[in-house]
């Protein structure tokens, strides 16, 4: 399987699997500010380019995401990626529960949206998935 690695840092991971049509992050530790903003600008660059229509989140290690944050996104990240065809989303929730709390109403926006949303605990378990989508 080709993967191609955008982003490898101490803070977090991304990559694309252009053959299967997924970006996928990992944040290794509360990821906020310029730096959420560039990996996710990075992964909706990719997700663009690779014609993808999946995104896999591996959240574990976040924590509740800042409000400033989530309106950059909702204004600038999520347009981008839905206009190209976000179809799927597989997510990896924070263990803590305020980062779990935190994502309900972010899953519930985009299922909303029309993406549909799996949650996981495995990555094998959500790529798997996420490679079973059509």
């Amino acid at each position: 399987m080709k993967t191609i690695t955008l982003l490898d840092n101490d803070s977090l991971s991304l990559y694309v699997y252009p053959e299967h049509g997924i970006v996928h992050h990992e944040i290794h530790k509360f990821v906020f500010g310029e730096t959420w903003r560039e990996m996710m600008m990075k992964g909706a660059d990719a997700f663009i380019e690779h014609g993808c229509t999946k995104w896999l989140s591996n959240d574990k290690s976040n924590s509740a995401m800042r409000q400033e944050d989530l309106e950059w996104g909702q204004k600038n990240w999520e347009g981008r990626i839905l206009e190209k065809g976000w179809k799927y989303w597989a997510l990896m929730m924070p263990e803590k529960a305020i980062g779990k709390m935190n994502m309900r109403p972010i899953v519930d926006r985009y299922a909303g949206m029309g993406v549909t949303v799996q949650i996981f605990s495995e990555f094998d378990d959500a790529f798997k998935w996420l490679t079973q989508q059509s």
